[in-house]
């Protein structure tokens, strides 16, 4: 995504983590790997298993699985006009990320569902946020 005018309502850029948002909008999520092979994700300058310093960039896997989910029905007022929904951590190998299931209704999200990254917008706040579709 280039028109930094779609990306957030507020305007202001969260370092690092839109990049990567903008990366996965584009199908070219990554994490970051340091030379023991622990995974973590951006904004990291630090490995949060080893503490190293050396950090690359290495492509995320196309799909992942739901580990675990919540679906909510009553959600926080920064959610309302999303709910119901669907919460999941899901298993990509290197690392795990927690998103919300789209396009799949939240009752039949389940464990070992497999997913690709997706990154939607709240209907409630305009903001970005990181998605899961099924594969």
């Amino acid at each position: 995504m280039s028109d930094d005018s779609e990306l957030e309502t507020s305007g202001v850029r969260d370092a690092g983590f839109d990049e990567w948002l903008d990366a996965a909008a584009d199908g070219e999520a990554y994490y970051l790997e340091c030379a023991d092979g622990h995974g973590s994700l951006p904004p990291r300058r630090i490995c949060p298993e080893c503490g190293s310093t050396e950090l690359d960039e290495r492509p995320l896997p196309d799909t992942g699985e739901i580990e675990t989910y919540t679906v909510t029905h009553v959600a926080t007022p920064s959610f309302e006009d999303d709910a119901p929904y669907a919460t999941a951590i899901a298993d990509f190998g290197p690392v795990r990320l927690t998103g919300q299931v789209t396009g799949v209704d939240p009752e039949a999200v389940e464990r070992g569902l497999e997913v690709e990254i997706a990154v939607t917008v709240s209907e409630t706040t305009g903001e970005r946020v990181v998605s899961f579709r099924s594969a």
